[in-house]
């Protein structure tokens, strides 16, 4: 598994609320559903390979 470099990420309350409750509809973490919000993301917007990941 690749490394995971950590950052801070700072979310008005009502963001984090929203994906707190969007991860626990697909019994994901939050770290885990944020991952995958952003990697779809790149993948929509052309920005990674779709093939990976």
């Amino acid at each position: 598994m690749p490394k995971k470099k950590p950052f801070v990420l700072r979310l008005d309350p009502e963001t984090l609320k929203a994906v707190e409750k969007w991860a626990a509809d697909e019994f994901r973490s939050t770290n885990g559903q944020l991952e995958w919000m952003i990697n779809k993301a790149l993948k929509d917007a052309g920005r990674v390979n779709k093939e990976k990941n």
